[in-house]
């Protein structure tokens, strides 16, 4: 029984099966097999950019068949048709993801692609983590991939082509109106996000 960060090896790929069998406090994520260290107590300001988003999409997902969940909750990114525990290797807390095909969520979490994913950055996010999600939210098929940089107080927002590529869109910053593709109806002063 693994019960501390320290006995894993972080050049080893892990499964979701590992994953479920871990009995310690950090948070990990797998992206592809390896282990990346969510940190424990994001910032006052990433958290309240959480919240406020948070709100906002409750608020309009409120009467219709999707859910909105906010970490910690699994997303299980499997590769294909391997959707067995033993063979999925990516397992993601986004900040905030939405979900409208309601069979993709059990008691764990999401097995499969949200429609909407949110990460919101902090300062101990690497740049080769943030390059490897990107990469598997594009490959599972996430639809709309928003990255949100509240040092900078701006949402770079990415929409899934029918060829399967995250073609980005221009940037919104502090101030502007954020209007999902996926969800038209959905309309986000980014003041009100921001807000201090």
């Amino acid at each position: 029984m693994i019960t501390s960060f320290d006995q894993l090896d972080p050049t080893k790929q892990y499964t979701y099966a590992d994953y479920l069998k871990w009995q310690f406090q950090e948070r990990l994520e797998l992206i592809k097999g390896y282990i990346y260290k969510v940190s424990s107590a994001p910032s006052r300001r990433h958290q309240d950019v959480v919240w406020n988003l948070n709100v906002e999409i409750g608020n309009h997902i409120k009467g219709c068949s999707c859910k909105a969940y906010s970490t910690p909750f699994d997303v299980r990114l499997p590769v294909k048709d391997k959707k067995s525990n033993q063979e999925i290797t990516t397992v993601l807390q986004p900040d905030i993801c939405v979900i409208c095909d309601l069979s993709k969520l059990d008691d764990k979490g999401c097995l499969g692609a949200p429609d909407l994913v949110i990460e919101v950055l902090s300062p101990g996010n690497s740049l080769g983590e943030i390059d490897q999600k990107f990469n598997v939210y594009e490959e599972s098929g996430v639809r709309e991939y928003w990255v949100v940089y509240p040092e900078y107080s701006h949402v770079n927002i990415f929409l899934l082509d029918e060829s399967g590529k995250f073609i980005g869109q221009h940037p919104k910053n502090n101030g502007e109106l954020l209007r999902s593709t996926v969800f038209p109806e959905l309309v986000i002063n980014l003041s009100e996000v921001f807000s201090e």
